[in-house]
């Protein structure tokens, strides 16, 4: 299992929201491209971007963060999510050196899009699942849609995608232990590759999810800026499940 430290983007710097509002920010680091050089000396094999902006308003403010990110991770992947609403955003994400680009608004207001991007680069589209007792939240989380996650899960599952970001906003930033029965119970029913997200407090967390042997990676943001979690131990303890 991939563990993938976070970088969300605001202002240019590197913060984290708690659960999701955008009121409850952070500031963890000034320089984006110095954050990233501390998890790529850690360890890190792929590291994860979100633009807060672009995922709430649908236009993007964080170019040049992204752009001096992926200049820092060089050969290391790069995935990225936030505000990508478009087919020609999705390509120019991928010029630029983006390894992934995740859809998630865009999945459920537009599906022809995802359809297009996926078929277009397969397996460098990732459909990004948040959500909120069980229904699928948009536009940087503050919308809650009627479907459920499974109802997506349904419509998109023969698509050509490159796997699921699954986060569950109610523990995103709390760290109070991420959901591994709804995170193992979504990657039982898919056949894509299943990404957990959201309240990783500690190593043993990401342990436990190892454990399932049904999820590919986890993402690990604010444990990792406040110290809970030491990137290195994480790697060693996760690859000795």
């Amino acid at each position: 299992m991939e563990v993938i430290p976070a970088l969300d983007l605001r202002g240019g710097q590197v913060v984290r929201l708690t659960q999701g509002d955008y009121a409850r920010e952070t500031v963890y680091e000034s320089d984006p491209a110095r954050a990233a050089g501390r998890f790529l000396e850690g360890g890190a094999a792929r590291l994860h971007v979100v633009d807060l902006e672009g995922a709430r308003d649908g236009v993007t403010q964080a170019g040049d963060a992204i752009r001096s990110i992926v200049d820092a991770a060089g050969p290391v992947p790069v995935q990225l999510g936030g505000g990508i609403r478009s087919l020609e955003r999705v390509e120019a994400l991928l010029e630029l050196g983006i390894d992934r680009v995740i859809l998630g608004t865009a999945a459920l207001a537009d599906p022809d899009l995802l359809a297009a991007a996926s078929e277009r680069f397969p397996g460098r589209v990732v459909l990004g699942l948040d959500a909120r007792d069980g229904r699928v939240a948009t536009h940087g989380w503050t919308e809650i849609a009627e479907v459920t996650v499974l109802d997506v899960l349904a419509q998109f599952e023969g698509l050509p995608l490159g796997g699921i970001v699954y986060t569950d906003i109610s523990r995103d930033g709390m760290l109070e232990g991420p959901n591994v029965e709804a995170t193992q119970a979504l990657a039982s029913k898919t056949r894509l590759p299943v990404i957990a997200s959201g309240g990783v407090s500690s190593v043993e967390d990401l342990v436990a999810l190892a454990r399932t042997r049904v999820i590919s990676g986890t993402i690990v943001g604010r444990a990792l800026y406040t110290g809970d979690v030491d990137l290195e131990t994480a790697l060693r303890e996760v690859a000795a499940c």
